[in-house]
């Protein structure tokens, strides 16, 4: 395999396994929704609550290891490429899968979380590889089609999981690791390396490749701080339906596990659309900042409508308005790969997903406590949606930095070399 950059033509097909390993990897994580806390459930003999306790733990830990491991793969793939990163973090996610699937007892399920913890870079990676082959001016579009990777993802994989999960509880686990694992053996046979190495940093800095050491990174790129902000806000924002939609729509309007796996498989249309048919279009008139802006103010009014909405059908009416938050993110990682040089791209993803690790693990504890709250005083305070209040709260906070913060240089110069 050489080692060279994709060029034109072969930019299409590396997008293409980028593309797909983003969606087989969201189907895989999807089509544990389902399944795993009826696996966790068996093996606390039934206990619910036991079973919900240690889904906290799972889902916590997950959240810890990328906020310590993903700044290091980040940088890792900017030192000896994309290619050997995406191909670890694939097969750590493969691992992970099958330890679920064979897993004798709690105890080996949780080595598996916290193998997959440890190289779950994909994601990151993955976004360093299109920054790396995608020219600045189309990158908020490429990651437009990113996102609608990971959306397709969530709509299929659950959908899947359930289907399997009657036959057999361990055969999803089964099936994801068997779709992993195709999308790692193609990578080794066929994906060229996106980062040449004269456009690879000189060493591996372990004094930067932290929690700290990633913040640094961030302050000391002036606008990325800022720009990190907003990234983080969002993420913390987006964790509020994930901890509490079953619960809230469950307490607020009476509805069954199929209202809300349809409505779950609606709203993710509509983000899909929004991915693929409007962030091309509206990047092109309003620019990249404009989209993040659009992306923030209709996200909280999205979420400030939800949590407002009295009935159900209050509810789905406001999610066409809610789905524009998707113009969010394929912005503001436009912005943010403009700001840094080729030989950074991969720092930059790894601090990115490293915020993503605290708003995983910060977002269902503040979201889960806060309805709880919520509910038990809902004869005096009669509202449930305040968690819901609190991440439109979040975005319009993103959305008051995004005004502040200039647009992105139209071109990013040539990269110098590593430093």
């Amino acid at each position: 395999m050489t080692d060279q950059r994709p060029g034109r033509a072969s930019r299409a097909p590396a997008f293409g396994f980028i593309f797909a390993s983003a969606l087989m990897n969201a189907v895989s994580f999807g089509i544990m929704i389902p399944i795993l806390p009826n696996l966790l459930k068996q093996f606390t003999s039934g206990d619910t609550a036991e079973a919900a306790q240690w889904n906290v733990v799972f889902g916590a830990t997950w959240g810890l290891m990328q906020l310590f491991c993903a700044p290091a793969l980040g940088m890792l793939s900017d030192r000896i490429g994309r290619r050997p990163v995406l191909l670890i973090s694939l097969f750590g996610l493969c691992v992970d899968f099958l330890f679920m699937a064979l897993a004798p007892s709690l105890a080996w399920l949780f080595v598996g979380r916290v193998i997959n913890g440890l190289t779950a870079a994909s994601f990151s990676t993955a976004n360093a590889y299109l920054a790396d082959v995608t020219p600045p001016d189309q990158r908020a579009k490429a990651f437009g089609w990113m996102g609608s990777a990971f959306s397709f993802g969530f709509i299929l994989g659950p959908a899947f999981g359930g289907w399997l999960g009657e036959i057999d509880l361990r055969l999803p686990f089964f099936a994801a690791a068997a779709l992993t694992g195709a999308n790692w053996l193609y990578g080794l046979l066929i994906l060229p390396e996106s980062l040449p190495p004269e456009r690879r940093v000189a060493r591996f800095d372990w004094r930067r490749a932290n929690p700290l050491g990633a913040l640094d990174f961030l302050r000391r790129h002036g606008e990325l701080l800022g720009l990190a902000s907003i990234s983080f806000l969002f993420q913390l924002a987006h964790t509020v339906l994930p901890a509490i939609f079953v619960l809230y729509a469950g307490y607020r309007y009476g509805w069954g596990p199929g209202v809300m796996g349809l409505t779950m498989m609606g709203t993710g249309l509509l983000g899909v659309a929004v991915q693929t048919m409007a962030v091309g279009p509206v990047v092109a008139r309003v620019g990249e900042r404009g989209a993040l802006l659009i992306g923030a103010f209709m996200g909280a009014l999205g979420f400030t409508l939800y949590g407002f909405a009295p009935t159900g059908a209050a509810y789905l009416a406001a999610a066409p308005v809610f789905a524009f938050i998707n113009l969010l993110q394929p912005g503001l990682q436009g912005m943010m790969t403009r700001r840094v040089e080729g030989h950074e791209q991969g720092r930059l993803q790894g601090a990115l997903q490293g915020l993503q690790g605290i708003a995983s693990v910060v977002g269902p504890v503040l979201f889960g406590l806060v309805f709880a709250w919520a509910v038990r005083h809902d004869a005096t305070l009669h509202s449930p949606g305040l968690p819901i209040f609190i991440a439109a709260a979040l975005l319009a906070g993103a959305f008051l930095i995004g005004v502040r913060i200039a647009p992105a240089p139209a071109t990013r110069p040539a990269a110098s070399g590593p430093l």
